[in-house]
């Protein structure tokens, strides 16, 4: 972000209204959220490149005004709310109201100067192939550990040792810089976390579902499990009636949610108790393995669209 940037404002955004607040001018005023209001807003902030405009994610309100704001060419930063509210705190400013709430992120905007849309994009782009690269190492390594496997001479058998030894080296050395990537970004910092607090989910695991899913929290249940390939497809024609099954999709999110859900099984209570059921019914072990993924995407989505850790509760809901 560079020079060209001199005003800052913030975007309290409801159902029906939004509440702003430009700095330094310390300018207050709202609006309408719809066709008419966005239209509004667009005559009304400075130009395109001359302002960072912060705003918080809350449940898909933001989503149209964000999208029109960004295509408009402005910068724009989608904030976690927690860091936000965290940073209202440490200003001592404990009451919340919707004009308040505008002038803390446009104070945010000001001192903490947030990544935008586009750099967060490229960023994405970034942490995916760190991502990628790590999933290609522990490939190279599982296939240098099978050839150890059938060596008996032991100069190949040392060689290859060397070898899982160096990669091992190899994968450590990318999983630090994938933290520190996703450290770096507040969005990325908090998603991960959420997703740490499902029994089933290890650190690197959360760090790759926040790579290789960022629509998590902001589809449908229907259209996220269609995404990641976890939704069931009929088979029939005719009176032929085949057996529903999963395609296509996004294969590193259902290799992450394979692993997590095997996790689960062992202490997850409430995936172990759902898989118990479906085993009781004469499930197969691949349908239940399955089942069990798509229950913990579900309840991830719903999760991050909330803002929520998780809660057992909330996962007996989902289907």
């Amino acid at each position: 972000m560079d020079g060209s940037v001199t005003s800052f404002v913030g975007i309290d955004v409801s159902k029906k209204e939004l509440k702003l607040c430009l700095l330094p001018e310390t300018k207050s005023w709202g609006i309408t959220n719809d066709a008419k209001g966005h239209l509004q807003l667009l005559s009304q902030l400075p130009v395109p490149g001359t302002c960072l405009i912060a705003v918080e994610a809350t449940g898909g309100y933001e989503r149209l005004l964000v999208a029109e704001l960004v295509n408009a060419g402005h910068l724009v930063a989608h904030l976690n709310p927690r860091p936000v509210r965290e940073f209202a705190k440490a200003l001592g400013v404990l009451a919340k109201t919707d004009p308040i709430d505008a002038r803390i992120l446009a104070q945010f905007a000001l001192m903490m100067r947030p990544r935008t849309k586009g750099e967060t994009r490229e960023k994405q782009a970034e942490l995916q192939q760190f991502v990628v690269r790590r999933r290609q190492l522990i490939e190279l390594r599982t296939a240098e550990k099978n050839r150890m496997e059938t060596i008996t001479v032991p100069f190949i058998r040392k060689d290859l040792q060397q070898s899982v030894d160096r990669i091992n080296k190899q994968i450590k050395r990318v999983e630090k810089a994938i933290l520190a990537l996703v450290e770096s970004d507040d969005e990325w910092k908090s998603r991960a976390h959420l997703i740490q607090t499902v029994p089933g989910f290890a650190q690197v695991g959360s760090v790759s579902l926040v790579a290789d899913l960022p629509e998590l929290g902001q589809l449908s249940q229907r259209k996220i499990t269609a995404l990641v390939g976890l939704a069931a497809f009929n088979r029939d024609s005719g009176q032929f009636h085949g057996q529903r099954t999963i395609w296509g999709g996004r294969a590193s999110a259902r290799s992450t949610l394979y692993m997590a859900a095997l996790s689960a099984r062992r202490h997850n209570p409430v995936i172990r108790d759902f898989a118990d059921r479906l085993a009781a019914r004469g499930k197969k072990p691949k349908v239940i393995l399955v089942a069990c993924m798509r229950k913990l995407l579900i309840t991830l989505n719903a999760m991050i669209k909330n803002n929520q850790e998780w809660n057992p509760k909330l996962a007996l809901q989902t289907p």
